[in-house]
């Protein structure tokens, strides 16, 4: 049976990268939900995916001289006072709120939703007994030589989650590797196609699990990979029709914004 991953959570149901989302793709029987560490302008961790915040927060109106400047210009402060939840009904990015597939009660709890802490999703994985897959992204000046490595192992450490709870995931291989050599004991999984030139390459002898973009990997070549014992995850697999031949071919697991339907 394939692994469910919730990408950002369950981002189909809920904001994606909160607290929310996490709950929500728990509840629909994901088996880890997948999200990305962001750094401050203070050092601190939290989640974001894009770099200006635009798109899932309220920043324009709250800081409207500062935009579109990125999130490492910001504080944790001013970051965790942004509302991260009352965009999600008015843009409905999957359509599921139309379709009645959201609760009128959740949509009005996702007013105020703030920004979270990698902390506080760490705390949320271990309290639901869970798993994190922790994206290591690249992140933007002036925090692009941050060491984000050593920020999230000693994170890690201060709040008890280990590799029962958490792996790490990245396009930077020199970032996996050197947390690997570090740490061996946490598992690493290589991101492929994160940018359309970066090569699909599953010939690195370190990585025995790799994370392709689904529209960069055709079904045989997918199989082909399983067939040679690589683990793979590909990103994002929303249709179920794709679900069910990649189940089908024995994937290993499914990364995917709608973790209601890969559990199903």
């Amino acid at each position: 049976m394939a692994t469910i991953i919730g990408h950002r959570g369950a981002r189909s149901l809920a904001p994606e990268n909160t607290l929310a989302a996490a709950r929500n793709a728990h509840a629909f029987g994901a088996d880890l939900w997948e999200t990305d560490v962001a750094v401050s302008a203070d050092h601190q961790l939290f989640l974001m995916h894009d770099d200006a915040m635009m798109r899932t927060t309220d920043v324009a109106d709250r800081f409207p001289n500062r935009v579109p400047a990125p999130f490492s210009t910001y504080t944790l402060a001013e970051i965790r006072s942004l509302d991260a939840g009352s965009w999600f009904e008015r843009d409905d990015p999957f359509g599921q709120v139309a379709a009645g597939a959201v609760r009128p009660e959740d949509l009005a709890s996702f007013v105020g939703e703030k920004v979270p802490t990698l902390r506080e999703a760490f705390e949320l994985t271990v309290e639901l007994g869970w798993f994190l897959n922790l994206e290591l992204k690249a992140q933007p000046a002036p925090n692009d030589t941050f060491d984000v490595v050593t920020a999230v192992l000693a994170l890690a450490d201060d709040v008890g989650i280990g590799p029962d709870h958490l792996l790490f995931s990245s396009a930077n291989r020199d970032w996996l590797k050197t947390l690997k050599e570090r740490r061996p004991e946490f598992e690493v999984q290589a991101i492929l196609g994160l940018f359309p030139e970066d090569p699909i390459d599953f010939t690195d002898p370190f990585f025995d699990t790799f994370n392709p973009r689904i529209t960069r990997v055709t079904l045989d070549e997918i199989a082909e990979q399983l067939s040679l014992g690589i683990r793979l995850n590909p990103y994002t697999v929303n249709d179920p029709e794709t679900m069910d031949r990649l189940v089908e071919i024995g994937i290993t697991g499914l990364i995917t914004d709608f973790p209601q339907r890969g559990a199903r």
